[in-house]
């Protein structure tokens, strides 16, 4: 049995669509299947489209949850309720071309546990974008112990074996992508272009984007603290030298006005201080977030009706 994960955010133009593209990518394989929408809190009437949807069709389930949590932890909703023994990740604005699960299908039945879609190009991307990408990915790789394929993303599949330790991962700010990379098992790869969106605009904003970029980098690596202690270390060294020459000064009689050292001094100290200060913060919001110990997420309602596993 083939479980589809599709999280969706106010994208009431591209269900129907996704719903018809992808049901008729998966009617020529030969195992059941199922579709499960997860509706991250959205404002428009993608709750509605998903209701007649899970009510024509038996293969189609709906979690709605009570708010928006976001782009990871409404993926994670969804493997949590996926079923089959093969579960497929990718949004529903058709940038994750449909027409490719057969391809990762057959990947599967080669023998791989996962099988991840690297987006060689996307259609509509700006220059800004791509350059900013390009350089996201570099720094991430810099740091972090865990490689990330530049390129990579939500689009993937993955055995149950893989999906049962995936879901023993529990920490809320989420990075799938390291997650997947750094879970191990037998992985291969297929590079395809993103073509742009059906209809609408994308949700991720510069915000959601830094958001995201941060969680990626502080959820796999230390570096960023080992820097902010090596730069102090430097700063203080520099600061010491500054006080020894100052105090030759005085002795030597030289001692002038030293406006333009004394800012330049204070304001670099102060740069690197209130820097490493939200380094620091980064990594204590999320140990404020874990201890808490609170659900990754809430559903309001499940629609659908049950699935059959295969025998």
């Amino acid at each position: 049995m083939l479980s589809i994960v599709v999280p969706v955010f106010n994208e009431q133009l591209n269900i129907e669509k996704f719903y018809e593209e992808t049901t008729k990518a998966v009617q020529s394989l030969d195992m059941d299947y199922e579709i499960i929408f997860v509706d991250d809190g959205s404002k428009d009437t993608t709750p509605l489209l998903l209701s007649r949807l899970t009510q024509q069709d038996e293969h189609v389930r709906a979690v709605i949850l009570a708010r928006n949590f976001g782009h990871q932890l409404a993926i994670t909703c969804g493997m949590d309720h996926a079923r089959g023994d093969v579960v497929i990740t990718m949004d529903g604005d058709l940038q994750h071309p449909p027409a490719m699960i057969p391809e990762m299908v057959q990947k599967w039945r080669e023998g791989y546990d996962v099988v991840q879609t690297i987006r060689k190009a996307t259609d509509d991307a700006g220059f800004l974008k791509r350059v900013t990408s390009k350089w996201y990915y570099i720094i991430l790789n810099a740091v972090s112990p865990v490689h990330i394929t530049p390129g990579g993303s939500d689009f993937r599949l993955i055995d149950k074996r893989v999906l049962e330790t995936f879901k023993l991962f529990r920490e809320h700010d989420r990075f799938i992508r390291g997650m997947i990379g750094d879970i191990g098992y037998k992985q291969t790869s297929i590079d395809f272009v993103a073509p742009k969106r059906f209809a609408g605009k994308s949700k991720f904003s510069v915000h959601k984007m830094l958001h995201f970029a941060l969680d990626g980098i502080t959820a796999y690596s230390k570096i960023p603290l080992r820097i902010s202690f090596y730069a102090g270390m430097i700063s203080g060294l520099l600061s010491i030298l500054m006080i020894a020459h100052v105090l030759y000064c005085n002795l030597a009689g030289e001692a002038v006005p030293g406006w333009t050292t004394t800012m330049f001094v204070v304001c670099l100290l102060g740069g690197l201080q209130l820097i490493f200060m939200g380094i620091i913060g980064e990594y204590i919001g999320r140990i404020f977030e874990e201890v808490k110990r609170r659900p990754l997420y809430w559903v309001r309602a499940e629609l659908g009706r049950d699935t059959k596993k295969k025998e």
